[in-house]
C-alpha cells in the first residue's frame, strides 16, 4: 500500500526524482535556449537551431553522475565557490558556533537578493560541514517550466502566492505551515525570507502575517502561539551585502511605485534580477546568525519585534551605509563618497533619493 504524498505539489525533489527531472529541463527548449542567450546574448536564430543539439549532448553527459539531492547540493556548492570568488571580496559570518549541527532550524533571514541570500547562507553552513536547508520560494518566480525544475531540484519547496480566493489561500497557508513542520520534525532545516519580496529601501522587518502562517499548523495541534514558536527553533538571519548590484535598478522601480502607484514587470525582469544578483560584484559580505528564540512572545506583532531588533543589530555596516546615511565615519574615504556619487550619476534627481535609502536605513535602523 503507497502512502499519500501530501506536499507532492511543493516539495523539493526527492533522490529518485532526480534523473527525470534532469532529463526534462535538458528536453525543455526554453532552458536550451535561455543558456544559449546567456552564453551568445547577439548569435542569430539559425546559429541557436545549429548550438541547440550540442549543448544537449554535452549536458547529457556532464549531468549523467547526479542521480541524487545530494549530488546536486555537491555541484551546486562547486559553483558557488567559483561564484564567491569571481563576485565577492569574502564572505564572513558569526554566530553559527551557537547553533548545533544535529539540530534543524527554521532560518527566518532579511532578504536582498532572489536567489543569493539563501544560497550563500547554504554556503556557509555547507561549509562549517552542516546539512544545507530546504529553500521557500514564491511560486511568482516559477511561470517558467524548466524554473520549477531548477528550483525542486535545489531543494525549494513552493510558496503559492497567487492563491487570491479566500478557500484557496487558507488550503495555500495550511498546507504549507504543515509542511514547515514537517521538514523540521524530520530534521531538515528551513529558510524563508521574513516578508514577500526584497526589502529594496534597506528596511528589514519582519512581516508578522509569516509567523501567523507558521502558527496555522499549530492552531489545527491546539499549540499556543509562543508554544509553538519554541518548538520551531527560529533563528532570525542577517545577510549584509557591501555592495548590492541591483540598487539602481531597485531605486528605479520605488520611484515607479512613488510617483505612478505602480510598478509593471518584464517578462524576464526576475530572472534578469536573479541573474544580476549572481554574477554582480557584491564586495564584502556578512551573515550573521541570531540567538535561537527559546522565549517567544504571545503574538505574532511582538515576535516580529523581538526579530527585527535581532536582525537589524546583526546587520554588518560598511563604509558605503555611512556614506549614504550622511554619518560621520572614520571609514567614509574619499574613494567611497565618489563610488557613492557614481551610482548616483545613473539616476534621476527623483530616483536619487532611494538608492541613498537602500543603503542608509541600515544605519537607522540599526541605531
Amino acid at each position: 500500500m503507497t502512502t499519500q504524498d501530501i506536499y507532492q505539489e511543493i516539495r523539493p525533489y526527492n533522490d529518485d526524482e532526480v534523473p527525470a527531472a534532469i532529463e526534462r529541463l535538458i528536453s525543455d527548449d526554453e532552458f536550451i535556449t535561455a543558456i544559449l542567450h546567456y552564453k551568445f546574448p547577439s548569435a542569430s536564430k539559425f546559429l541557436f537551431w545549429l548550438l541547440a543539439p550540442l549543448l544537449r549532448y554535452k549536458l547529457r553527459k556532464s549531468l549523467s553522475k547526479i542521480t541524487t539531492v545530494e549530488d546536486v547540493q555537491l555541484n551546486v556548492a562547486t559553483y558557488l565557490n567559483k561564484t564567491v570568488k569571481k563576485t565577492t571580496d569574502g564572505i564572513t559570518y558569526s554566530g553559527l558556533d551557537k547553533l548545533d549541527p544535529k539540530q534543524a532550524y527554521l532560518f527566518v533571514s532579511n532578504h536582498r537578493d532572489i536567489a543569493m541570500d539563501p544560497a550563500l547562507m547554504n554556503w556557509v553552513l555547507y561549509n562549517n560541514h552542516m546539512q544545507t536547508v530546504r529553500i521557500a520560494i514564491g511560486d511568482n518566480l516559477l511561470k517558467k517550466a524548466c524554473s520549477t525544475e531548477l528550483m525542486k531540484l535545489n531543494k525549494s519547496f513552493i510558496v503559492k502566492r497567487s492563491a487570491k480566493a479566500p478557500r484557496q489561500m487558507l488550503k495555500a497557508l495550511g498546507e504549507l505551515s504543515s509542511y514547515i513542520k514537517h521538514s523540521l520534525e524530520t530534521n531538515n532545516s528551513i529558510w524563508i525570507a521574513q516578508k514577500e519580496g526584497r526589502a529594496k529601501d534597506g528596511n528589514d522587518f519582519t512581516d508578522p502575517a509569516i509567523l501567523k502562517m507558521f502558527h496555522v499548523e499549530g492552531r489545527k495541534r491546539k499549540e499556543a502561539f509562543s508554544d509553538y514558536m519554541n518548538d520551531l527553533k527560529i533563528v532570525p538571519v542577517s545577510i549584509s551585502y557591501e555592495n548590492d548590484p541591483l540598487d539602481i535598478q531597485k531605486a528605479k522601480e520605488l520611484n515607479a511605485v512613488a510617483t505612478l502607484g505602480s510598478y509593471e514587470k518584464g517578462e524576464f525582469e526576475d530572472i534578469d534580477s536573479i541573474i544580476k544578483g549572481i554574477i554582480g560584484n557584491k564586495k564584502r559580505i556578512h551573515i550573521h546568525f541570531g540567538g535561537v528564540v527559546t522565549s517567544a512572545p504571545e503574538t505574532a506583532d511582538e515576535l516580529a519585534a523581538v526579530m527585527d531588533k535581532e536582525i537589524t543589530q546583526g546587520y554588518r555596516l560598511f563604509p558605503m551605509n555611512y556614506a549614504a546615511a550622511n554619518s560621520e565615519s572614520e571609514e567614509v574615504t574619499s574613494e567611497v563618497k565618489r563610488e557613492l556619487e557614481e551610482k548616483l550619476s545613473h539616476l534621476t534627481a527623483e530616483e536619487q533619493p532611494f538608492l541613498r535609502a537602500l543603503y542608509a536605513n541600515p544605519v537607522k535602523n540599526a541605531g
